[in-house]
Order: C-alpha cells, then sequence, then structure tokens
C-alpha cells in the first residue's frame, strides 16, 4: 500500500493473539443499536482485548466518542484463549464497498481459522420488545437453534452488510448465522441487546449475566442518541432488515 493511500478494506492488527478456532461475534449499526449494544457488552463482560480495526477507504470520514474517549468506529477483539472474536461497528455504512468490507472481515475470520460468524442485530418495530430471539441460518443449524428456543424466521431479507456476510458465508468454508431481535428503531434498546447476549448463552454457552445490560437503560439512551438517530434517518432510505 502506497503511504498516504487509504486501502480498499484491510484489517490492521494492533495485538497479537494465538487463535483456536474462535468463533466470531459481529455487531453493526440497526435497530435499536442491538447488535453493537450486544456486542460491546460480550467483550466487556468477557475482559476481551482490542486485536485490530478495520481501515478501508468506504468507511466514512468519522470516529467515536464515548464519554469524551475517542476510539476507531470498525474494531475487532479477542479473548486471551482466542476462542472468542468479537466485531463491532458503530459507525452507520453505506452500501457503497459493502461486499468489499464483508470479504476483508471474512478473510481476516478465515485466517485466525474460524468455522462460525455470529451477527447479533435488532429488526425495526413499531410495538414492544417481545423477549424473544430468532435466528437465520442455513437448516441444519436452524433446527440447532430451535432445540435452544430460539426460533427460526419463516421468511424476510436481510440487507447491508449482515446480509452480505450472510451470503459469502455460504460460498465460504465459514458457517454463518444471524441471531435477531424485534427492536425499537428510534432509541437505543438496552433491552433487546439482552435478549441477544441470553440467545448466545443459550446457544453458546457463554454464561453472560445481562442484569447490568438491562439498567443501563438511561446511561445507554445518553451515550448514544446521536448514532440511533442517525441510523433513524438512515433508514427513512434504506429499511435494512425485514421480518
Amino acid at each position: 500500500m502506497q503511504q498516504g493511500k487509504f486501502p480498499e478494506a484491510e484489517i490492521f492488527e494492533i495485538k497479537k493473539i494465538n487463535y483456536n478456532s474462535p468463533i466470531v461475534f459481529a455487531g453493526f449499526v440497526g435497530a435499536g443499536l442491538a447488535g453493537p449494544l450486544s456486542v460491546g457488552y460480550i467483550i466487556e463482560k468477557l475482559k476481551m482485548k482490542e486485536v485490530g480495526y478495520m481501515r478501508s477507504k468506504y468507511l466514512p470520514p468519522s470516529t467515536v466518542f464515548i464519554q469524551g474517549r475517542l476510539r476507531h468506529p470498525f474494531r475487532f477483539y479477542s479473548n486471551k484463549e482466542g476462542t472468542i472474536c468479537a466485531v463491532i461497528c458503530e459507525i452507520t455504512l453505506r452500501m457503497e464497498g459493502v461486499y468489499t468490507l464483508v470479504a476483508a472481515i471474512l478473510d481476516w475470520a478465515e485466517q485466525k481459522g474460524s468455522n462460525e460468524i455470529v451477527i447479533l442485530d435488532g429488526v425495526a418495530t413499531n410495538g414492544k420488545h417481545d423477549n424473544k430471539a430468532y435466528c437465520a441460518a442455513e437448516e441444519d443449524l436452524c433446527r440447532v437453534m430451535q432445540d435452544k428456543d430460539i426460533k427460526m424466521i419463516p421468511q424476510g431479507f436481510i440487507t447491508g452488510i449482515p446480509g452480505g456476510i450472510l451470503n459469502e458465508c455460504i460460498l465460504r468454508k465459514i458457517q454463518g448465522v444471524a441471531l435477531l431481535v424485534k427492536a425499537n428503531h428510534k432509541s437505543p434498546d438496552s433491552l433487546a441487546a439482552a435478549t441477544l447476549v441470553e440467545a448466545v448463552n443459550k446457544a453458546y454457552h457463554t454464561n453472560i449475566d445481562t442484569e447490568d445490560l438491562k439498567k443501563q437503560k438511561d446511561k445507554i439512551g445518553v451515550d448514544f442518541k446521536e448514532l440511533s438517530e442517525k441510523y433513524s434517518e438512515d433508514r427513512k432510505t434504506d429499511a435494512g432488515m425485514y421480518m
């Protein structure tokens, strides 16, 4: 890469880890910010360390401040054992370049020996959150999830970077699954995020206590208000996900 030139998409690694066939959890901006809130909470509770971040000319020129602290908006994490990784993005992404970003994420996951990537996301609803998690995956995995009280989505569309990842997983030797919850499309939804973490507990035996997340409603509303408003604005032209 020439100096001063932004790459198409690359993961710039800042920490070396010995990976052990990690499962990868991914959260992107969507309804209720359920994806990044749940993945961020998993990162916190499992004491995962930042191992890299995405550099790409397709990312908007934005950065993230939470309580005055600067952080890169598109980050990669791992636990100490290298068995669980996480991808979290806290900015809205344009459709342009989505497949380039998707390819970079999946190339990275495959290089680390991962066999499964799990997208955590919210589906916009005007009603109340129903405390249920749903899954979208290939048929065999859906049956496994149903045995763990995670219902299959009967039909719908998943677009944007989550849809791109699931599409690309079909063509690669990596299993793709989306865990979805109904979430508020106007404001951050910590209860929806907690339901996603509880679904992860059921499916992957992570045993993460969600009480702190459920209690963070007011704080999350302040910290992520602007990002949630940006998602609501973008949703007027790109609805993103349907159930």
